[in-house]
């Protein structure tokens, strides 16, 4: 790995043995290509439980420069048991071969919340985990450490440097079908919510991980799965639901987020909140203040996929202020998506639909949070 430290703009490299990593100072990071910065806006699923040189997210980390991957265990199109993970040791070294392929630090990224939506099951070899909802009935900050301390401690084994948790949506609607019905909230009170959340983060960031809490501006009231449509969420959801994401934000604990595609009129009359400018810059950024990394959940959810065209979503998703688009691949499937993501944004750019100083923006707090990954990439 490489140590470095930047003085007047020069950097200062401390070798230790011959593996070497790169990671630009904000000054080096005006003049990357823009092939390389929008690379690094995409994060990208892939299929495999092993990866080499003539594997298609091995030329998308060196060609096109992605920023990230993300795993999952079970491949939904194909409806295949096998996808990325088999065992503890075959995932180590995954994450291993994939990070040897860029010089640039990879966020390796996975859904581990615990309970139902946890993608390293104790039939691969992990340890059982516990939902959030159980944490927030025990509200007990001790059992939620020692729970985050065992999920953080895997994941670094692993080399996995991203958790897709903690979830601070509200429990507004215990029958939510993807929140309150799986147990994927602390709770209806926000200030459990909070505690529990900033409890998880503490101890993520001990053990090297960075978390992503979600889903803005929350997804708790919500009727119905943006996994399969819209949700349209006007008529239920409460300012009260920007609560765990105001106090986060504003202790300092928060260190990336991700988007909802839920959408409520009262926010904004025409687009849900992955592409909203009023909501992701109005809200998020201007009223709460928060100028860090923004993922959007997956790209290729229905409630984006079946409404609005690849480019057209791409377009809105960015110049509203999106950072990180994702794209799990894995509700549908294309070999090929990084390629035609970057393809698209080149395009949008080149024609003046969205402007170098958004991509300049989005790659420098990109950048920076990879910063902090220190060893851990």
């Amino acid at each position: 790995m490489i140590r470095f430290t930047t003085f007047r703009h020069v950097f200062v490299l401390f070798l230790i043995p011959l593996t070497f990593s790169f990671l630009p100072s904000a000054h080096a990071q005006s003049n990357d290509s823009l092939d390389i910065k929008i690379g690094q806006m995409l994060l990208v699923g892939f299929r495999g439980l092993s990866v080499n040189s003539q594997s298609t997210v091995v030329k998308d980390i060196q060609q096109r420069h992605i920023g990230g991957v993300v795993l999952f265990d079970y491949d939904v199109p194909s409806k295949s048991p096998v996808r990325n993970i088999k065992s503890p040791q075959q995932v180590k070294k995954l994450v291993s071969d994939l990070k040897s392929y860029t010089d640039i630090p990879l966020f390796v990224s996975i859904d581990q919340e615990g309970g139902q939506v946890a993608r390293l099951k104790p039939k691969f070899g992990f340890d059982p985990t516990v939902s959030e909802q159980y944490l927030g009935k025990l509200n007990d900050l001790d059992s939620t450490r020692y729970y985050a301390r065992k999920t953080a401690q895997t994941l670094d084994e692993l080399g996995i440097n991203v958790d897709f948790a903690p979830v601070v949506d509200l429990n507004v609607n215990p029958d939510n079908p993807i929140i309150g019905k799986i147990g994927r909230s602390y709770s209806a009170n926000p200030e459990v919510v909070t505690r529990n959340a900033r409890a998880s983060i503490e101890v993520f960031n001990k053990q090297g991980i960075l978390s992503v809490i979600k889903h803005f501006p929350g997804h708790g009231s919500s009727k119905s799965d943006t996994h399969l449509g819209m949700a349209d969420v006007t008529d239920t959801w409460s300012r009260k639901e920007l609560i765990p994401y105001k106090r986060l934000i504003n202790s300092g604990d928060v260190d990336m987020i991700m988007t909802a595609h839920i959408f409520n009129s009262n926010l904004d009359p025409k687009y849900p909140a992955t592409l909203s400018k009023p909501v992701l810059t109005g809200i998020l950024r201007d009223s709460l203040g928060y100028d860090g990394v923004v993922f959007s959940d997956d790209m290729q959810m229905n409630a984006i996929r079946s409404f609005y065209g690849l480019e057209k979503s791409i377009q809105l998703a960015i110049n509203a202020g999106i950072d990180i688009l994702t794209f799990g691949n894995n509700l549908v499937y294309d070999e090929h998506i990084a390629t035609k993501i970057t393809n698209i944004m080149k395009k949008l750019v080149n024609e003046g639909k969205i402007s170098r100083q958004r991509i300049d923006e989005s790659y420098d707090r990109i950048m920076k949070m990879k910063k902090r990954l220190g060893d851990n990439y």
